[in-house]
């Protein structure tokens, strides 16, 4: 049985992750406005990925025992100065979820809860891989993105992605 300070930091976590796949469905609809479906596919990706995290945790709980308990999401609606201003909250946005994973994952080291170390281990990695993709973004606009064709050549890149979902066994 986890505790239930772990219980709750999942909960809260799982909705963290839906939140996120919100912000960046919000973030495609931006970039699919303004023509740019490379960058649009991108981001519809990325939303499937952190949905696909949610449900990870989600039967992480559930397989523990716990109740889960969704709450509404925030509006993410914002307002982007140029092209590179979603980029930039992008990665802004990945590490405060670091941060918060990080802290389920402290929690989990004080209560000695080494199963939901286990399972986080997964989680940090992708983080990193997150922070990573995200961080690579910008500075393939901060070089190319000036220039119409190569902001048309990072776009037809951006579109290539497909959504791989994860193999973690619970």
């Amino acid at each position: 049985m986890l505790a239930t300070t772990i219980a709750k930091l999942i909960t809260e976590q799982i909705n963290k992750e839906f939140f996120s796949a919100y912000l960046y469905l919000d973030i495609a609809n931006y970039y699919a406005e303004k023509g740019l479906l490379g960058y649009e596919n991108w981001f519809k990706v990325q939303a499937q990925e952190e949905m696909s995290h949610a449900m990870l945790m989600r039967q992480y709980l559930l397989n523990n025992g716990q109740a889960v308990k969704l709450t509404a999401l925030a509006d993410p609606s914002k307002t982007y100065a140029d092209l590179k201003a979603p980029l930039v909250e992008a990665l802004k946005h990945e590490e405060y979820v670091t941060a918060s994973i990080n802290t389920i994952y402290e929690e989990s080291v004080k209560l000695k809860d080494f199963r939901t170390q286990q399972f986080l281990d997964w989680f940090i990695k992708e983080q990193g891989e997150e922070e990573m993709n995200a961080q690579e973004n910008i500075q393939k606009f901060e070089v190319f993105g000036s220039d119409a064709r190569g902001l048309y050549l990072l776009n037809q890149e951006l579109s290539a992605r497909v959504f791989t979902p994860p193999s973690l066994v619970l």
